[in-house]
């Protein structure tokens, strides 16, 4: 056994993920070289009594309480003891064959320490989905965008990604990752709670020098936004909260504050367009965001990760992906200058 394939739920049963989706991650998970694990994170609905009925050849992890998306998978992972570790989304469809080229490129390339299948939408299952597509990347200011997906333009698959490629984060709904890795690199940070975390994770790894891919001859079907919608101010809030303090902990000291100060100037203007647009919520979300962030890296973070196992040079693109997409109207990720080869 080589993997295990832990799906963190919370009242799956009552937001209708379990039945709909845990049956093709059992049919389609290829049991001589992975188990699959449902790890609790203290649902108050019927989740462990339909898990218990329902698919008992499905190992449960209860947890006691809702320890969020980032603590919910490290209380989880540190009661497994396979080699690899695929973190995977309740949302997420898989097909048939799906696990065994991720497995085989982590075997095959010691150099990498996590990646990613293509991931697609469940809704439409030609086009990339929001939440990874073919592997993401961060520009000079740390803005995320995907092989397929920049801001809210997501392209249609025609197979223009299927290559393996080296990439800077990979997607949180479906990453596999070495096991003793993820606990060295200390895991999701908890502090987080939700979103951004596996880019943080991601950017650890790559500071500790290891590389991340894509790999496309895998696929996955992923819903997307079945926690929190694009449009919850919640999710706006830690959004750019994480951001700012995912910077604050990987960019050199050198670096951080121009660059954090760049970033928050770009928040006030994302703020004017929640004005323009009359979505006051937003804006309020914006706010909480950044006195959240300055209590937390004043009393989490302080002057950022300097450990000697973070010593590599794991640094941002050169390019602005704001400036590509904007001024140079480059919507796809193909069209990217910086990208092309």
């Amino acid at each position: 056994m080589k993997v295990s394939v832990i799906i963190l739920n919370w009242n799956g049963i009552e937001h209708g993920l379990i039945r709909r989706y845990l049956p093709s991650v059992i049919a389609n998970t290829n049991s001589e070289i992975g188990q699959v694990i449902v790890a609790d994170n203290g649902s108050t609905d019927d989740s462990l009594k339909v898990l218990a009925e329902e698919f008992p050849e499905v190992r449960v992890i209860a947890l006691p309480e809702n320890y969020g998306f980032a603590e919910g998978y490290n209380q989880a992972i540190a009661q497994i003891d396979t080699p690899y570790v695929l973190l995977l989304n309740d949302d997420v469809a898989v097909p048939e064959g799906w696990l065994e080229p991720l497995v085989a490129y982590l075997d095959n390339h010691t150099e990498a320490g996590a990646v990613q299948p293509k991931l697609l939408s469940d809704r439409d299952h030609s086009q990339f989905e929001y939440a990874g597509a073919a592997g993401g990347y961060l520009d000079c200011l740390g803005y995320p965008y995907c092989r397929g997906r920049i801001f809210q333009d997501v392209e249609t698959d025609h197979g223009q990604y299927d290559l393996p490629t080296e990439i800077d984060w990979a997607t949180g709904a479906a990453i596999l990752i070495r096991t003793d890795l993820y606990r060295k690199a200390g895991g999701l940070d908890s502090h987080f709670f939700a979103h951004m975390e596996e880019i943080d994770l991601c950017w650890r790894l790559r500071r500790m020098g290891y590389k991340l891919a894509c790999v496309p001859e895998s696929s996955a079907f992923h819903l997307g936004g079945a926690s929190l919608n694009a449009g919850n101010p919640r999710k706006t809030m830690l959004n750019f909260r994480n951001s700012l303090l995912m910077l604050h902990k990987n960019l050199p000291a050198n670096k951080r504050k121009g660059i954090i100060l760049r970033r928050k100037l770009l928040d006030g203007v994302a703020a004017l367009n929640f004005l323009a647009h009359g979505q006051f919520a937003h804006i309020r979300a914006i706010w909480q965001a950044h006195r959240e962030a300055s209590r937390m890296i004043k009393d989490y973070y302080g002057t950022g990760s300097t450990g000697s196992e973070y010593s590599k040079e794991a640094p941002l693109r050169n390019h602005s992906i704001i400036w590509q997409y904007y001024i140079g109207r480059h919507h796809k990720f193909s069209d990217l200058p910086c990208h092309r080869s």
